[in-house]
Parts: C-alpha cells; sequence; structure tokens
C-alpha cells in the first residue's frame, strides 16, 4: 500500500483554549492511538488534502518530534456547516502486524449485462480487510467480464491473496441491475415476435 508523509508538531497543551486557537491558526489537532503511549500533535490542515480528500487509503508516515510513526487514520471529524477539519485519529501500525481497514475496490473490464442494457451498480466502494500491513493492496481488482445481467458479485465470490475479507459471504459488492429501458425493449421484442408468429399462422386467403 502506498505511503504519506505529514510532519506533525506536539501539542504540548491540549487544553480547549489551545485547541481552539490552533483551528484558528489552520492547524488541525491530532491523536495518535496505539503505541505505548498516545501522541497528541497538530499539522496544517493543507497537508492532510491528499489523505483525506481522495478514494485511496494510504499508510502514513508521521514524523513528529524527529520520531517516525507509521499508522492509518482511524477517524475524522468536521464542522458540521463548513466541512473544515476540526480532529483526526491515527491509529500507530507495524509492518509485521495484522491490522483490519477497508481497501478501495477498482473494477476492470467491460460487463456483458451492460452492453444488454442493464445498469453497473458498485455497492462497495471500499472493502474491509484483515492482512499484515506489509501485504496490503493499494485496491482490490475485481474482473466484471462475466457479469451478466441481473447477475451480481458478492463477497463470497472474491478471493486475494494474503488478506482475508471480512464482510458476511452475501454481501453484494457489483452488480448489473435490469434496467426499465431494457425491459420494455424486451417487452417489444417479444410482442413483434408474437406478431409475426400470429401472421404466419393465418389462413392465407384463396384467390378467385
Amino acid at each position: 500500500m502506498e505511503t504519506i508523509e505529514i510532519k506533525g508538531t506536539i501539542r504540548e497543551n491540549v487544553g480547549k483554549k489551545f485547541t481552539k486557537q490552533l483551528r484558528k491558526d489552520l492547524q488541525v489537532p491530532c491523536e495518535l492511538y496505539g503505541g505505548e503511549k498516545n501522541v497528541h500533535f497538530y499539522a496544517h490542515e493543507n497537508d492532510f488534502s491528499s489523505l483525506v480528500y481522495t478514494p485511496n487509503v494510504y499508510i502514513v508516515k508521521l514524523k513528529i518530534k524527529r520520531k517516525v510513526y507509521k499508522a492509518i487514520l482511524k477517524d475524522i471529524q468536521f464542522h458540521p456547516v463548513t466541512d473544515k477539519i476540526l480532529h483526526i485519529d491515527f491509529f500507530q501500525v507495524e509492518d509485521d502486524k495484522t491490522i483490519e481497514i477497508g481497501v478501495p475496490v477498482k473494477l476492470n473490464g467491460l460487463a456483458p449485462g451492460v452492453k444488454q442494457g442493464g445498469t453497473l451498480y458498485l455497492l462497495r466502494r471500499k472493502v474491509l480487510v484483515t492482512a499484515v500491513v506489509k501485504d496490503l493492496p493499494d485496491v482490490l481488482n475485481i474482473n466484471i467480464d462475466n457479469l451478466g445481467l441481473g447477475k451480481t458479485i458478492k463477497i463470497g465470490d472474491l478471493s486475494f491473496e494474503n488478506l482475508e475479507l471480512v464482510a458476511p459471504k452475501n454481501t453484494v459488492v457489483v452488480e448489473v441491475k435490469v434496467s426499465r429501458t431494457s425491459v420494455e425493449e424486451d417487452a417489444e421484442e417479444t410482442e413483434e415476435a408474437v406478431k409475426t408468429e400470429e401472421a404466419s399462422d393465418a389462413p392465407a386467403e384463396k384467390s378467385e
């Protein structure tokens, strides 16, 4: 999995007044969990753009006070009106330890069901997996070349090396639904076929 680097500054004061001032200065208060002690720090809000405003998932390399921590984004709080980042929680990880994390889904190929008039729906943009950190992929590649009209791909249909899918096996990840247009076209084709059959079965008029 790709890594993104963020430089942070230790928060010596974690009180509300100091936190409020940080936000005024466009700094984001953060906390790192998972180690021997929690680490309180802050960084400029612009430093989080590539991490937060993207469908991708990254391992985060946090550089704080001459120390480097490897982590994942665990939780994020936004302002309800302005959508500004208010607080971010990180969880410390190690290369040889197993973690649970959502990995983005990438669809490859062309579904025959779409060519037949269906609509493709990706119902799970991320899938929860457990894996050793060093084995985590950037994306989960799913081939849809055999996905026909009205068909689905479920968690139970998928398998990937060096990781385990957490969701129930009957969870639908992607499907091709029959659209109203394709149903109407099928109905019209059936109606035309019936009319043609009726016409061929009708007795021919005798010529005098």
